[in-house]
């Protein structure tokens, strides 16, 4: 097992933080169907009925990426939600680098943390050896 620095873990573990933070607190206003949380899925052209399930396939998704035995299988899991989120804002043409890409944004924080965490994953990432 390689070495990792005080530095790279605590870096690592406050972007997957921030990922996570914002996607909890997502998922939970999908849950709870807080007004503006439905108002703006409906926006984007999804029936109020998905809310609650979107909810919980996000919720879903955050637990298996905070889990550390899962957090890989997360990581694979969240892209692919967060795709389907930057899929939606192209197709109703919001602004692209404060809508299209904030998916794109978040995607960045929950790989680079899992992989400032995880030396192995790292280097596979990077190529280094």
């Amino acid at each position: 097992m390689e070495a990792i620095s005080a530095v790279q873990l605590w870096s690592g573990r406050i972007l997957s933080g921030l990922a996570v933070l914002f996607l909890f607190v997502d998922a939970i206003g999908k849950l709870l169907r807080i007004g503006p949380v439905v108002e703006g899925t409906v926006k984007l052209g999804y029936p109020e009925t998905v809310v609650f399930p979107l909810g919980m396939l996000l919720l879903v998704g955050v637990v298996l990426y905070a889990m550390p035995w899962t957090s890989l299988l997360g990581a694979i899991y969240l892209t692919a939600f967060l795709g389907g989120a930057v899929a939606t804002h192209v197709r109703v043409g919001s602004p692209l680098a404060t809508h299209v890409l904030f998916g794109v944004y978040v995607a960045i924080f929950l790989w680079g943390g899992l992989a400032l965490r995880t030396p192995r994953l790292l280097n596979l990432l990077t190529g280094a050896h």
